[in-house]
């Protein structure tokens, strides 16, 4: 009989995991994520604990330890199959061990094992890892520690999941999580903001370039924990050369210096003033059955289905007019709107934005590649280069069949990549940017969406870079071995990272510089960086690790593309790496064994699965909503900025114009007017107003605008400012 005291999941079964505490550290755009995991055997049985949960897919996990009474075991980083014969042997001889390794099918899902744990004992597992915090359209930096890990869809006639997800719906699940963050920056922090409830942000320091924050108490682990840090001048070029360790090869990536440099390239207002009004814009949205799930356990009546359509609504009003696209769609099959790309016109885009109205999550399964591949196999249009955007929850169990589709097609498109909703996999919609030269964004919620797409449209009208190189200014005697992969592409203001390895001696005064060369618009430009060989201090091994992270990730890749006898060579290098790193990969994992337990575990092992959450499909409820300003716009323009509403355009997408008004002392609530039918009342009144906007990017004043601003026609025309060169109708 099952002892149900304590955490239980659904089914009744008792959860061994009791609590997870994490500790962030970030210093300037660099997290180090400390967890320590909370196990307890309430049962007459000793236990097997199995416990598959999301990482951030570029996440470097360095270490591994286990806790047991006054014994502490150090995981070693060994060949997989070797650690996973350890731990079952280990296992048969009444051992306890602990297992730590990365799916084979993509890098953001990880599987724990906590084996042979008796009755009544407790055990405390740490892991870390650190990672790079991406930069955000309103210039935040974004640290995720992922909570949700959504059911992955395996085609038809692939191969099946290494692991096996337990989950249950993100309401119900059973452990707790305490988290706390520590920021320090050169600069100082202007505020901190998350997705979840904060205690007060504590500054350390009067300069206010330290500060500590943690959730508040009693926080159900049931959602993904976002964190927004803000620094007041954040994009500022910077490099970090960091000793090797002590006791590693002298000439080895470890034993030498390793330098991480970040540039933020800013290109000639000149050139940026002049955005192509040129390209193929093709989207691509997935319908599976999973887009009907909420978008986060927060909001559910908001779905991940009607997020897609709305990002793809405000993209489609922000065309520029001369270009081409297409809409694709997909699920276990796929359709497209158009038999092939069309101009951009008043007449497609009503006719695009009609088929896209009628979408729903009824496609069946995720199956990217097959939509992927038919659009690859389109011949471009002369003229006009080719940006694919790409909507999806990332629920994709061949996550890396579709990186490398992705890669193998770089030549012919920019990929530009959308998570929607929580639980998107992070491998998925970063991979799929990274390898097609674009940009990921992440959307699990209305309020920061619109930036988010706006930013990704403004990446995708600049011309692309191109003739890009790296060189290197060092002492006599010192040199660069670049381990980053080559530079595919460079937005303005986001940041390009280098590592590099340094070989030699220099006097600890001695400089160094690093110069990107590139071509924009046929206009050459470059950007050059001075920095001090000297190492900085207390830094650890952290850039080594990102480093190491980084060639792994590429020989991966490069595994993967390879035939023949080659792609053991290259597995061979990089569990080598990886185990003189300490930082997993595919190949490898962390093996632990407590060999001075002195007493044999007796009896069978019951296996317990730690449930991580997932949300649940369901049909969203719509409900009117409240809208605490009233706005009046009038002329042409691309959409508004909805997310300051100053009465400033926000940065122009192509050349139109636009004047905005805003008075937030009104408060208008639209489920109490009366609107036209051809107004939807259930819609938020802001994309009301852009899905009224025309393809040049003008309104026109009729009864459907007014009742979206809630404003008489007389209003409008009273407030109208003059404009040159524009009548309203």
């Amino acid at each position: 009989m099952v002892n149900c005291c304590g955490l239980v999941t659904d089914r009744k079964e008792p959860v061994p995991l009791k609590s997870i505490d994490a500790q962030l550290e970030v210093k300037d755009h660099v997290a180090t994520l400390v967890s320590t995991l909370n196990y307890e055997n309430k049962e007459d049985k000793p236990l097997e604990a199995v416990f598959v949960f999301p990482l951030p897919g570029d996440a470097a996990v360095c270490h591994f330890s286990a806790q047991i009474g006054e014994t502490h075991i150090v995981a070693e980083v060994k060949e997989k199959q070797q650690a996973q014969e350890e731990y079952d042997d280990a296992l048969s001889s009444g051992q306890q061990a602990f297992l730590l390794e990365e799916s084979d099918e993509s890098p953001d899902i990880f599987s724990l094992k906590v084996g042979s744990l008796p009755p009544g004992e407790s055990a405390s597992i740490r892991l870390e890892y650190v990672t790079e915090l991406a930069v955000q359209a309103d210039d935040g930096l974004r640290f995720c520690l992922p909570a949700v890990l959504n059911h992955r869809y395996h085609p038809q006639g692939s191969e099946g999941p290494s692991v096996q997800v337990t989950s249950v719906p993100a309401s119900l699940v059973p452990y707790s999580l305490s988290f706390s963050a520590q920021v320090s920056s050169p600069r100082p922090i202007s505020k901190i903001e998350s997705s979840c409830s904060l205690e007060p942000l504590q500054y350390l320091n009067a300069d206010q370039t330290q500060a500590t924050v943690k959730l508040v108490a009693g926080h159900k682990f049931d959602r993904d924990v976002e964190l927004l840090i803000y620094y007041k001048d954040a994009h500022q070029p910077s490099a970090v050369v960091e000793a090797g360790q002590a006791s590693a090869k002298p000439g080895s990536l470890m034993g030498d210096p390793v330098v991480m440099v970040s540039l933020y390239p800013e290109f000639p207002q000149s050139v940026m003033s002049s955005l192509a009004a040129c390209g193929e814009f093709v989207f691509l949205v997935d319908r599976s059955g999973s887009m009907s799930c909420p978008m986060n356990n927060s909001t559910p009546q908001e779905t991940r289905i009607s997020s897609a359509k709305d990002t793809l609504l405000l993209l489609l009003k922000s065309l520029p007019m001369g270009c081409y696209f297409n809409i694709y769609s997909f699920g276990s099959s796929f359709e497209h709107i158009f038999p092939t790309s069309v101009e951009y016109s008043e007449k497609t885009m009503k006719e695009a934005l009609e088929k896209v109205e009628k979408m729903g999550s009824n496609l069946g399964g995720t199956e990217i590649l097959r939509p992927l591949k038919h659009i690859y196999s389109q011949a471009c249009i002369p003229k006009h280069p080719r940006q694919v955007f790409v909507f999806t929850d990332g629920e994709v169990g061949n996550t890396k069949e579709v990186t490398d589709l992705v890669k193998k097609n770089a030549g012919s498109h920019r990929c530009f990549s959308f998570g929607i909703g929580e639980g998107a996999s992070s491998a998925l919609i970063n991979g799929m940017a990274k390898e097609g030269g674009g940009h990921a964004q992440f959307i699990t919620g209305a309020d920061r969406m619109q930036p988010k797409e706006m930013q990704s449209l403004r990446f995708a009208l600049q011309p692309a870079v191109e003739d890009i190189s790296v060189s290197w200014g060092l002492p006599k005697g010192v040199s660069a071995t670049v381990l980053s992969p080559p530079i595919k592409a460079i937005f303005q203001g986001q940041r390009s990272l280098i590592y590099a390895q340094l070989t030699g001696q220099s006097s600890e005064e001695a400089g160094g510089s690093v110069t990107v060369k590139y071509s924009l618009a046929g206009h050459p430009s470059q950007n050059q960086l001075h920095f001090k060989l000297k190492p900085a201090e207390d830094s650890g091994l952290t850039v080594h690790r990102l480093a190491a992270r980084t060639v792994i990730r590429s020989l991966e890749s490069e595994e993967r593309t390879r035939r023949g006898q080659q792609d053991e060579e290259v597995k061979i290098k990089v569990v080598e790496l990886s185990i003189q790193s300490g930082v997993s990969s595919c190949f490898t994992a962390f093996i632990a064994v407590n060999k001075d337990s002195g007493k044999a575990v007796q009896g069978p092992l019951v296996r317990r699965n730690v449930p991580t959450a997932f949300l649940p499909q369901m049909m969203a409820c719509s409900a009117p909503r409240r809208l605490a300003r009233s706005i009046v716009c009038v002329g042409s323009a691309p959409p508004v900025d909805f997310q300051s509403m100053d009465c400033s355009p926000p940065r122009r997408i192509h050349s139109k114009e636009m004047s905005c008004r805003s008075n937030a002392a009104e408060a208008i609530d639209y489920s109490e007017r009366s609107y036209p039918k051809s107004v939807q009342p259930h819609k938020d009144p802001l994309l009301q107003l852009v899905s009224l906007q025309k393809a040049s990017g003008s309104w026109m004043l009729d009864e459907d605008l007014t009742a979206v601003l809630g404003k008489t026609k007389e209003e409008v025309e009273k407030a109208k400012p003059e404009l040159v060169g524009c009548s309203l109708k």
